[in-house]
């Protein structure tokens, strides 16, 4: 045991108690042999014993009575006896004071001790966490020294960066990822942390396209880099995908204005040659026999028409997700203009048919008409509400604008007087009916109100999950 542990607070009684016995036990001693030898030098001893558990004034009260007492069956010459009794108490309590020092230096050097153990087991604990999230991690995180060595590479980025199963530890990231090497460089004496997308390649040669979020701290060995990286080459190639997908959709719908605006003419054209064509003198012209062919061809080409596309298969979409996107978008944008958004959804909202890109288009164009419409007005409020009708799910977009002037030209393609192209309602309606709904202008007294319908899908149409 150690020296320190008797003086637990479970001994005190027990100590204080035999500290007061030793006390009479020396004093009934001493008294009875003063002709012959004195020990109050014994006195020390429960001194020693109190010194652990008393307060220093109560230490220097015990040491007074034994110094009282020593002196008082000593015998000495009286003519000394005040010396001999500062001499015995500074002795006896200076004794006491020390001993009770030590013992509550040790104990606080114990207390502290224990407390940076309990540290260092919740931050090795801590560590084991962060060890463990790293390690599980989906995305591949990295650190690097200040010559570009890479110090810790989590299983993820093993297999985004070394697809042959070679561990990386130890490489120089410049094989991998020159970027970052370059950024640790040129803010050797910064602590500071950003996003990239760069250029990486492989252990095996392969490029890809990265994005790294990363951040450079400080240590006794220099500036180190810790980076989270992602793959966004198949995002890339499905963006690309989509994009051109989408192009070749509204390239199609546009096509659609213009021969309808052809069709319109042509019309007219063959009227006129058809009138034109009565007249004797014409009838053998090789020239106006050839303007008829042309005006077939162009009646052939004109017939070509945007229809709903019920031979494609259709995606089943949930609005909630594509209103959430359609809040990042929106909200700075009209925060910035003073305009309010009042969100009126439904939180049970059916799945409904749709392109969930082109549907995130239409509610985009409709919601920035609106912003344009309520520039100059007084009263600034954007309604998006949404309702169930019969097979439908209603979306509406109902604002405090200047309303609309001409209600019946509202969808007609390449419009006078537009912001733009004079397309955007008419390419709105043209996708939401490519989906099977519908797109309509519904009139108000004061704004304007657009209703986008959408099919609901029923639950005999829910597509199974395997």
């Amino acid at each position: 045991m150690e020296f320190s542990s008797i003086y637990s607070e479970g001994n005190r009684r027990r100590f204080l108690i035999t500290a007061a016995l030793l006390v009479v036990a020396i004093a009934i001693i001493d008294w009875q042999t003063k002709p012959f030898i004195s020990i109050g030098f014994l006195y020390l001893f429960p001194i020693l014993l109190v010194a652990g558990f008393l307060p220093r004034w109560e230490i220097i009260f015990v040491a007074l009575i034994c110094s009282v007492l020593q002196e008082l069956f000593s015998e000495l010459p009286s003519s000394e006896a005040i010396y001999r009794l500062f001499m015995a108490f500074a002795g006896f309590s200076g004794t006491g004071l020390f001993v009770s020092e030590i013992i509550r230096n040790r104990q606080m050097t114990l207390d502290h001790l224990s407390e940076v153990e309990k540290q260092i087991e919740l931050r090795k604990e801590v560590e084991g966490q962060l060890q463990m999230l790293v390690e599980s991690s989906p995305v591949a995180i990295v650190t690097i020294d200040s010559n570009g060595i890479i110090l810790l590479a989590n299983e993820a980025s093993q297999n985004l960066l070394s697809t042959g199963g070679i561990s990386i530890v130890g490489l120089n990231i410049v094989e991998f990822l020159p970027a970052l090497q370059a950024a640790l460089q040129t803010q050797r004496s910064h602590q500071f942390r950003t996003e990239l997308r760069c250029r990486g390649t492989r252990k095996n040669g392969e490029v890809f396209l990265a994005a790294a979020w990363f951040s450079t701290y400080l240590t006794e060995r220099g500036p180190r880099l810790a980076a989270i990286i992602v793959d966004l080459s198949e995002e890339l190639r499905d963006r690309e995908d989509l994009s051109l997908d989408h192009l070749l959709k509204n390239t199609k719908i546009l096509m659609s204005g213009i021969t309808h605006e052809i069709r319109n003419l042509s019309g007219a054209i063959l009227v006129v040659h058809k009138n034109l064509s009565r007249l004797p003198s014409l009838q053998n012209n090789e020239d106006f026999r050839a303007l008829g062919t042309l005006l077939e061809g162009l009646g052939q080409l004109s017939e070509m028409e945007l229809r709903p596309a019920v031979d494609q298969p259709m995606d089943a979409i949930e609005l909630s997700t594509v209103f959430d996107e359609l809040r990042v978008l929106l909200e700075p944008s009209y925060r910035e203009a003073g305009i309010e958004i009042a969100w009126r959804l439904r939180d049970d909202m059916p799945l409904v048919f749709a392109d969930r890109y082109g549907l995130a288009q239409v509610f985009l164009n409709l919601s920035l008409n609106s912003l344009r419409a309520m520039a100059a007005t007084q009263r600034k409020l954007l309604t998006i509400s949404s309702s169930v009708e019969s097979n439908f799910v209603v979306i509406r977009f109902e604002d405090t604008g200047i309303g609309v002037s001409s209600p019946d030209s509202l969808f007609k393609p390449f419009q006078q007087g537009a912001d733009a192209t004079g397309l955007g309602l008419y390419v709105s309606r043209a996708i939401v009916r490519s989906c099977g709904g519908d797109l309509n202008f519904e009139p108000r007294n004061e704004g304007c109100c657009f209703a986008v319908r959408l099919a609901r899908v029923t639950e005999r149409q829910v597509p199974a999950h395997e």
